[in-house]
């Protein structure tokens, strides 16, 4: 196995965890976290709303940690950083798993539970930074999207282990799983991130990080002591807001498309069961899970913005019929739709991690991409269950504001997607001295 293939195992196995571990609080907060944390809310959509505030406190988290692991990252290397962002939310969520709830504890239980996702957000701020780099700058220059899908491939693993555990605990009940079902999920967090620890410890370095501090080593300029956030906002913050920019449909629509759409699905103005929409969600996220890759390698085939374009235009297409099948009862329709969504919003996932790559420079890249995507967590992904559940709740249980803002997304994304810089790394010279084990980034050892 050469290292550029490690590298991506890695990305997929570390990126796998630290989501399952992300959503498996964001179906819970969907489910469960009203009753549970919120039961004295004045009504039933407070109560959710509360619920869905806490897990946005795990996007406005995201940014600060992709400033602090992005500074480790960019100075100090890249798999130090994603060592401490796994030990991290494995901590967090096993913690969630066994926190007393409202009716044991009162009011500490809900800031219990605001703290320790913000701590998930902390981590998961950066993670994705870090694993995305990992993968793209160990793969070959023509093949660097399709590598850095495996660090995507973790979203809909992730998603689906968590929506897959849910789903079990379904099994022993309703009443099982508002007890002491719930808890399992989060639990078992814990085995999962020793077997992520054990397989990011054996990946190499990025090769690019190395060459970055070569070249700085041999400059007038002292190793390491530059300050990345600010190189960034000096040099590159126009590629940082044109990066959230294209990001809305990638990280906020997926929410809406899950964890909105399931208290939707669920409550009273669709009235589905709980484990019709679980299953149709575990079903989207396996197709996920299979397109995502397909989707990067169709992004070094036909040029990766071109093919989130075409994907934008088409979750667009499909938002009508996703929302208007909810409600009907029919196991057929829901499933069929959730599953061509998920496909068309791969698409719009998929490539991101070379695009976004592409836009910052190798010595800024960990800070830059990570403000870029976590600065679209807590804008997009923080805010879009939030601000659609406030919306359909006004218009009296209509979902067309769900698909106007899904519309919206989906042109913000395509604008800024046409306009975005990109920085291609080259092959370096050789080194005039004895620095050959310094990669470059056009080759795989």
């Amino acid at each position: 196995m050469n290292r550029a293939t490690r590298a991506a195992g890695a990305a997929f196995v570390g990126t796998t965890i630290e989501w399952y571990d992300f959503y498996v609080y964001a179906t819970a907060a969907a489910l469960l976290f009203d009753d549970l944390f919120f039961p004295n809310a004045s009504s039933p959509t407070v109560a959710l709303m509360a619920s869905f505030a806490t897990y946005a406190v795990g996007f406005f988290a995201r940014p600060l940690g992709g400033i602090v692991f992005g500074h480790f990252g960019d100075r100090v290397g890249r798999k130090s950083a994603l060592v401490v962002t796994l030990l991290m939310m494995g901590a967090a969520t096993f913690a969630v798993g066994v926190l007393p709830t409202y009716a044991s504890v009162g009011v500490l239980a809900p800031v219990l539970l605001v703290v320790l996702r913000f701590v998930q957000g902390l981590a998961v701020g950066g993670e994705w930074g870090g694993a995305a780099l990992m993968a793209v700058e160990h793969a070959p220059e023509d093949k660097k999207t399709f590598y850095g899908g495996f660090a995507q491939l973790g979203n809909p693993a992730g998603a689906l282990l968590a929506t897959g555990a849910f789903s079990l605990m379904n099994l022993f009940g309703e009443d099982a799983l508002h007890t002491w079902g719930w808890r399992v999920p989060f639990i078992v967090s814990a085995v999962l991130v020793l077997v992520g620890l054990m397989i990011r410890l054996r990946v190499e370095e990025s090769p690019v990080f190395k060459e970055a501090v070569f070249k700085e080593s041999v400059s007038d300029r002292p190793v390491g002591q530059g300050v990345p956030i600010k190189e960034v906002f000096r040099g590159s913050w126009r590629s940082v807001l044109l990066g959230i920019g294209t990001l809305p449909v990638a990280i906020g629509g997926y929410y809406i498309l899950t964890t909105f759409l399931l208290s939707y699905a669920t409550g009273p103005y669709a009235g589905e069961s709980e484990q019709l929409i679980l299953n149709g969600l575990s079903l989207a996220a396996f197709v996920e899970l299979v397109a995502t890759l397909g989707m990067a390698w169709m992004g070094d085939r036909f040029g990766n913005r071109k093919v989130v374009i075409w994907f934008l235009v088409a979750t667009a297409v499909l938002a009508v019929p996703q929302f208007t099948v909810l409600g009907s009862h029919s196991t057929f329709l829901i499933f069929l739709m959730l599953a061509l969504m998920r496909l068309a919003t791969s698409g719009t996932y998929g490539p991101m991690a070379a695009i976004l790559a592409e836009m910052f420079p190798p010595r800024v890249r960990y800070t830059g991409i990570s403000l870029a995507y976590q600065g679209a967590g807590a804008i997009f992904g923080g805010l879009s269950p939030l601000v659609a559940t406030a919306l359909v709740g006004a218009a009296d249980g209509a979902a067309w504001p769900a698909v106007a803002l899904l519309a919206g997304m989906c042109v913000l994304s395509v604008v800024c997607l046409a306009v975005a810089p990109r920085h291609l790394d080259r092959a370096p010279a050789a080194p005039a001295t004895g620095t050959t084990g310094a990669a470059t980034t056009t080759t795989t050892a």
